[in-house]
């Protein structure tokens, strides 16, 4: 069980994920476990994975192979084209079925950041545009999908944020995720950037200390929401309701 996010920003990328791996044995679930579903390649690359465990560890070779072997330049569709054929090259070796694996992933081309979904379906691709700059994925992604159009009305409604309100969105997003989903999902949230660093695109993970400032702005956040909701709230809130109307 996962829950991943991922954000298109004017200068870069987010993508963030839960920390909970389900363990099952055929249809019904045993343990659960903390581990890790994201990953820096060589300081460029992001992934992000949701489904099979061992189907997430071939993607992520696949994707080292090809970008050890400079083989991530051209058209981002193409270099995207040619992932998802290796995946499902690599997936149909051992006769995986399809619908067992998907993930986000950031990498860069001449200097341009793009964040592509690989789709749980098929492993079919698609890139975050400045007209749709998010996507979810995972078990969670009711709640996620939610939660993200609610911060696109709120806080986007002008385009993609800047990273740092990216970093902000997606560890809003997660933790609400973490709080109410049914389960198998679970912190501690873990996120990644993508951004410029004296002009070249470099790929990290965040640290907890690096996450504080985020933390703080999203408890300021909710301090600032619950003032307004008492700033409405009439004083003697024992006065009755109006009657109802009969027709």
């Amino acid at each position: 069980m996962t829950a991943i996010v991922g954000i298109l920003c004017n200068n870069g990328i987010v993508i963030g994920a839960d920390s909970s791996t389900t363990f099952a044995q055929g249809q019904h679930r045993t343990i659960e476990q903390p581990s890790e579903k994201l990953f820096v390649i060589d300081d460029n690359i992001i992934v992000a994975g949701t489904g099979q465990v061992g189907l997430g560890q071939r993607f992520a070779r696949i994707i080292q192979d090809l970008w050890s072997n400079k083989k991530f330049i051209g058209h981002h569709i193409d270099c995207a084209k040619q992932l998802t054929q290796e995946a499902i090259k690599d997936f149909g070796s051992t006769s995986a079925s399809k619908g067992q694996y998907g993930a986000l992933v950031a990498f860069p081309i001449a200097g341009k950041p793009y964040l592509c979904e690989f789709a749980v379906d098929d492993m079919q691709p698609e890139f975050k545009t400045e007209h749709l700059w998010y996507c979810s994925m995972g078990v969670s992604q009711p709640i996620t999908d939610t939660f993200l159009a609610f911060m696109r009305d709120t806080f986007w409604k002008e385009g993609p944020p800047m990273v740092a309100d990216g970093i902000f969105s997606v560890l809003w997003t997660l933790e609400m995720a973490i709080q109410i989903n049914p389960g198998g999902v679970n912190g501690p949230v873990r996120i990644a950037v993508m951004e410029s660093k004296k002009g070249k695109l470099n790929a990290r993970k965040l640290s907890d200390d690096d996450l504080l400032e985020a933390r703080q702005a999203l408890n300021e956040m909710k301090t600032s929401m619950r003032k307004l909701r008492d700033s409405h709230t009439p004083e003697d809130s024992t006065t009755p309701l109006p009657p109802f109307a009969n027709p």
